[in-house]
């Protein structure tokens, strides 16, 4: 990533978004978040005033085609895409929410990520998409099985889309974290997971390396891992 950048965060208000913020502006760049809660992208701009907010809903095609619009209007020097806004569902396939929640899941992780880089891809200063999927892509837990799925859709797709933008000088990074400490899927759910600041410093160095997949701790396992490893990690997650 090139210094002085612009960069676009979605979900960038909390959790590892927000520590991927807190990191670029201390780095120098200037960076845009959007978020669908009027109110945490508040407390995000009360915190680093710094920071251009747009609110919107990725689980809407309309909220993803106005974000981009504006983004082309008022920030068409904007060269970095970070796709990180996710949602993560714990539940059962007989559960009576269950389409409406898999459809939720699927249209925030999945269909917003790949309209919003069919979008920007537009923008003549685009130079990094980095795709944010997890350590379950390779190895899925069980109560959580769309996102687990979503997450290895992504996985998927982000080493496509390097392949159809290489030739383009549009650099694709896929951003791997493991269970860390954050709200994802509810609070408390991992309070006992690493911290996101170890995982923040991790994949910024990586980064600066060169590399094109970041990986932490057990997400670097598993992401190395052979077939025969997979299942194992897959017995300890769905015992």
């Amino acid at each position: 990533m090139k210094a002085n950048s612009k960069i676009l965060v979605t979900g960038g208000a909390s959790g590892i978004g927000l520590g991927i913020v807190a990191r670029l502006l201390e780095e120098g760049h200037q960076v845009i978040v959007c978020g669908r809660r009027e109110q945490v992208l508040q407390e995000l701009t009360s915190q680093y005033p710094e920071v251009i907010t747009r609110q919107c809903d990725l689980e809407q095609p309309a909220d993803r085609e106005s974000l981009y619009n504006w983004i082309a209007a008022e920030h068409s020097d904007l060269n970095v895409l970070v796709n990180n806004a996710g949602i993560q569902h714990w539940m059962q396939i007989d559960g009576a929410d269950f389409a409406s929640r898999m459809q939720q899941e699927v249209a925030i992780n999945i269909e917003a990520p790949l309209h919003l880089s069919s979008l920007f891809v537009k923008l003549p200063a685009l130079d990094t998409i980095m795709n944010v999927t997890s350590g379950l892509s390779f190895a899925p837990f069980s109560k959580v099985p769309v996102y687990s799925a979503t997450k290895a859709f992504m996985h998927s797709f982000t080493l496509s889309l390097r392949h159809m933008l290489k030739g383009r000088g549009i650099n694709v990074v896929e951003i791997v974290p493991p269970a860390l400490n954050t709200d994802l899927g509810g609070v408390g759910l991992h309070d006992a997971a690493p911290s996101v600041a170890g995982f923040i410093d991790s994949i910024f160095e990586q980064l600066k390396q060169g590399s094109l997949q970041l990986t932490y701790l057990s997400s670097g396992d598993r992401a190395n891992a052979s077939h025969q490893a997979l299942g194992g990690y897959f017995a300890q997650l769905n015992p």
